[in-house]
C-alpha cells in the first residue's frame, strides 16, 4: 500500500484511460481533462477499460511519482463513467487496492499460491 500522507487527497479519473499512457500522458490528462494541477500533491488515480489495472499519479513535492497494480483476478469498482473525477479517502484506496469493495468492504478474492 501507497503510505498516504495526511491531507493528501485521492481523486479517482472517472471513465476509461488509455493505459498505454506514461507519467506525462496521464499529467496532461489530469490538467486538461479533469482541470486541475497534476503538481499540487494530490494523487489521481486511473483505470483502463478491462479494468483489472489502475495507475496512480503522485507529485510528492520532490518529483512525479507512478505507480501501477494489476488484479489477477476480478476488476477494480469504479463510478459509472462520467466526465471528472470522484473524491475518495485514503482508506478507501487501501481497500480498492486490495481488491475489495471500496464502497462496501468485503473480502473478495486471495489467490492460494502463486501460478
Amino acid at each position: 500500500m501507497i503510505p498516504v500522507p495526511a491531507g493528501v487527497r485521492v481523486w479517482l479519473a472517472v471513465g476509461h484511460t488509455d493505459m498505454r499512457r506514461g507519467m506525462n500522458g496521464l499529467a496532461l490528462q489530469v490538467q486538461e481533462a479533469l482541470g486541475r494541477d497534476p503538481h499540487a500533491g494530490d494523487l489521481y488515480v486511473f483505470r483502463g477499460k478491462r479494468g483489472d489495472l489502475v495507475k496512480i499519479l503522485w507529485h510528492d513535492g520532490l518529483g512525479m511519482s507512478l505507480y501501477a497494480k494489476r488484479l489477477e483476478r476480478g476488476r477494480f469498482l469504479w463510478p459509472a463513467p462520467v466526465d471528472g473525477a470522484v473524491a475518495i479517502s485514503s482508506s478507501q484506496l487501501a481497500y480498492m487496492l486490495d481488491g475489495i469493495d471500496w464502497r462496501n468492504p468485503q473480502h473478495t478474492y486471495r489467490p492460494q499460491a502463486a501460478g
